[in-house]
C-alpha cells in the first residue's frame, strides 16, 4: 500500500519546527543561565588557545603566568589541572575567536602567535559523529553557529558536514551540541593529535 507524499512531507516539516523550536527554547536557556561555578570535568582532548605554536615547543616557552587566562574575555582559556598550562575545553567554554585575540596579545614568551585573521587559527577540527546527530530530526544548531561557516547541512541526506579547510577548532558547534541535545553529536580533534 502507497504512502501518500504529502503526508510524510507534512509530518517532516512538522518535526522539523518541533525540533527548531527545541533548539531555540534550550539556547535561550542556556544564554540566560549563570555561569556554572564548577570547574569542567578534566578531559584529554583538551584546545590550546588560538596562535599556540607547535606542542613541544609551546610547553618550552610557556612560563604558565596566567596573562593570557587573565586576557581572555570569555574566560575560556583555563590552566590545565596537571602542568598549570593554558587550555580550552571546549563543551564548556569554547574560543569566541575574539577580533584581537586578547590571549595572543598578552603572550610575552612567544608561546602564542599572532594570526593574521580567524581564518589562519589552528586549534582542532570537529568531527560529526552521524550515529548521534539529530539533524534529521530538524536540529542544525551548530549550523547556525559556526562563526566560520565550516559546518554545512545537506539537505538531500539530512547529514552534517565539516569543511576541514574552514574550521579552526574552536569548539563552539561542541559546546552548541551540548547545550541542546542528550547526546553530543559533534567534537573538536585538538591540533596536537591531529597527525
Amino acid at each position: 500500500m502507497a504512502t501518500d507524499p504529502e503526508f510524510g512531507r507534512r509530518r517532516f516539516i512538522k518535526e522539523s519546527v518541533l525540533s527548531i523550536a527545541k533548539t531555540a527554547h534550550e539556547y535561550v536557556k542556556y544564554r540566560d543561565a549563570s555561569p556554572a561555578p564548577a570547574t569542567p570535568t578534566p578531559r584529554s582532548d583538551w584546545l590550546r588557545p588560538p596562535g599556540a605554536v607547535q606542542e613541544d615547543l609551546f610547553l618550552d616557552r610557556c612560563t604558565r603566568c596566567a596573562d593570557c587566562l587573565k586576557a581572555c574575555p570569555y574566560e575560556c582559556v583555563k590552566f590545565h589541572p596537571l602542568d598549570g598550562t593554558p587550555i580550552i575545553f571546549p563543551d564548556a567554554a569554547p574560543c569566541h575567536l575574539c577580533d584581537d585575540f586578547p590571549c595572543i596579545a598578552a603572550c610575552q614568551t612567544d608561546a602564542l602567535l599572532p594570526v593574521p585573521s580567524k581564518e589562519q587559527v589552528d586549534m582542532g577540527l570537529a568531527v560529526v559523529s552521524h550515529r548521534d546527530c539529530t539533524a534529521g530530526q530538524g536540529c542544525h544548531a551548530c549550523v547556525s553557529q559556526c562563526p566560520m561557516n565550516a559546518i554545512v547541512m545537506d539537505l538531500a541526506s539530512l547529514r552534517l558536514s565539516v569543511t576541514a579547510e574552514r574550521c579552526v577548532g574552536c569548539g563552539i558547534c561542541e559546546r552548541v551540541c551540548h547545550t541542546v541535545n542528550d547526546k553530543v553529536a559533534i567534537r573538536v580533534t585538538a591540533a596536537r593529535l591531529i597527525s
